[in-house]
């Protein structure tokens, strides 16, 4: 059986309006990126040297990496020799269980929940990612779901911020603690705390700032606000999602690089993949950070924010070729 029919099966499985986010929110990518490959198999159809040149700029044109796209291209001249493969349109299939596989990982991409009370999620990165817009979808998620959910103003700094976030709250139908603009991020947290413990929430959900108008350094703040979480709630935060946005491409794989090696991050946020041609920074990113992608952002409505699934991504790129194979397959039956 294909790469390709197992992974129609596999996706079969799942929820067809999920399937469906995620074909409509990658096109810009499988526009910028598959289709270019699909190009390169018709125009040059022999695999040599030019075709692995070619294949190789348009992967790091997509941001999958250089790094990463090295491996990539050696791991495919290994597979061609193994496999006998001549066709260039033989190595499409091949192409599409490689990123698979560089997108999975070893690790369960799930969140850790809290098995015995709250769950704390902290939420990191830069000004201007999406990461409020991230916090209010994720509370409209657990909502659904049936949890009773809270939300903690930790970003003090920023013009606006905690106004975004109580905007989000309403939207989503959860309370928000905060105290005024310019207060201590870390008292909001105590207070957080304190009252889902008496409110008997679920999921708390703490926005932390992007940066800090003071001369503290913004890790110390962090740093301090773990401190008082942990005060409360021995085993939080479960969970520190650093929310990245996908159009800046190796931009943000270099701010996660800079952020994630001192703040603990255990996951990460890919929001605007809708927006960008160069989706494959999902992969440079998992590669080069080997952290898990838990989240993509794609699109601008509530429930846009889906959990991040190799099957359905590389399912959603390389759909066209799925949808051509089985259409030849339809046509030798008939034949």
């Amino acid at each position: 059986m294909s790469f390709f029919k197992k992974l129609k099966e596999s996706i079969s499985q799942k929820t067809e309006t999920v399937t469906k986010q995620f074909r409509d929110g990658l096109e810009k990518t499988r526009k910028g990126f598959v289709e270019k490959v699909s190009d390169l198999v018709i125009r040059r159809k022999k695999i040599d040297e030019e075709f692995y040149e070619e294949l190789e700029e348009i992967l790091i044109g997509a941001d999958v990496g250089v790094n990463t796209v090295m491996a990539l291209i050696d791991d495919l001249r290994v597979e061609v020799k193994k496999r006998k493969i001549e066709d260039a349109a033989d190595l499409q299939p091949v192409l599409s269980e490689k990123l698979t596989e560089l997108l999975r990982g070893d690790e369960n991409p799930g969140l850790q929940m809290s098995t015995d009370g709250i769950t704390v999620i902290l939420f990191v990165g830069v000004n201007g990612v999406g990461k409020t817009t991230t916090i209010g979808k994720m509370a409209h998620r657990f909502k659904q779901e049936g949890k009773k959910v809270m939300l903690a103003a930790g970003d003090t700094f920023r013009a606006g911020a905690i106004e975004q976030l109580e905007v989000w709250g309403q939207r989503a139908g959860v309370e928000v603690i905060k105290q005024q603009s310019g207060s201590d991020p870390a008292a909001v947290m105590y207070d957080a705390v304190r009252a889902a413990k008496q409110r008997g929430v679920d999921v708390l959900l703490c926005d932390t700032a992007g940066r800090l108008q003071n001369k503290t350094n913004l890790m110390e703040e962090l740093n301090k606000i773990f401190r008082v979480i942990q005060r409360e709630i021995p085993d939080a935060p479960h969970e520190v999602l650093m929310v990245l946005d996908a159009t800046t491409g190796q931009n943000a794989l270099s701010q996660a690089k800079l952020f994630g090696e001192k703040s603990g991050v255990t996951g990460l946020v890919l929001t605007k993949l809708d927006g960008t041609a160069k989706g494959g920074i999902v992969i440079a990113i998992r590669q080069e950070l080997n952290l898990p992608v838990k989240f993509i952002g794609l699109g601008e409505k509530i429930d846009d924010l889906q959990p991040f699934d190799s099957e359905q991504f590389v399912h959603a790129l390389f759909a066209g070729l799925i949808q051509a194979e089985e259409e030849a397959e339809q046509a030798d039956a008939a034949e």
